[in-house]
């Protein structure tokens, strides 16, 4: 924090950073980070062509975000849109409609490792940057009454794959991780520090 602090702050602070974002997860990584923002929702159509493979969604819809945004940006704003999707055996795992979807897909993720795949996109009037970091997450076996605890107790359904692993579902089913923590709840941090040192340092 004191190298953000001394490198990076008084650099950032000429900026008003804006991100693109609803994710109260996203808003709370940044803020632990250091970062001051106003918030501006991307409301895009999340579909995408057929051809893309799932590992390349992410950046696909982070990317698309921040151009949906680029015409509201000053000189002197810096935009930072995210999207996160759970990649499993090869198949992107959205955000579940209902419970039934949602226990469906936390099913599949048991006794399993899965991946989850993080894209950013930093833009301002001069740069454009564009990244993403990948977390592979191994379950245990979740036997049927765990996964309907934490649906019901917890509500999944703003979340891609079906679960938090900061939640509880979290805490006793998650084996291990290879890879950023932070990534899985929606910010490869980082990843995202250092493209925001390259870009103010330049």
């Amino acid at each position: 924090m004191q190298l953000l602090l001394s490198e990076i702050l008084p650099i950032l602070s000429t900026y008003q950073i804006v991100l693109g974002s609803a994710s109260p997860r996203r808003q709370t990584l940044c803020r632990e980070l250091g970062l001051d923002f106003i918030l501006r929702k991307a409301d895009i159509d999340e579909q995408f062509p057929a051809h893309i493979p799932a590992k390349d969604l992410a950046v696909y819809l982070a990317e698309a975000k921040a151009v949906h945004l680029e015409d509201t940006l000053s000189a002197q704003e810096l935009l930072i849109t995210a999207d996160t999707v759970v990649v499993s055996e090869g198949i992107a795992l959205a955000k579940p409609a209902d419970y039934e979807e949602a226990q469906a897909m936390l099913e599949s993720l048991s006794d399993a490792a899965h991946e989850v795949v993080t894209g950013v996109c930093i833009l301002t009037k001069q740069h454009k940057v564009v990244f993403s970091d990948t977390t592979k997450v191994y379950f245990k076996t979740l036997s049927p009454n765990e996964i309907d605890f934490y649906i019901r107790h917890f509500e999944p359904y703003d979340k891609a794959g079906s679960y938090g692993i900061q939640e509880w579902i979290g805490m006793i089913g998650i084996e291990k991780i290879e890879g950023d923590y932070f990534n899985v709840m929606g910010l490869p941090m980082f990843k995202l520090y250092g493209a925001l040192r390259k870009i103010l340092l330049a």
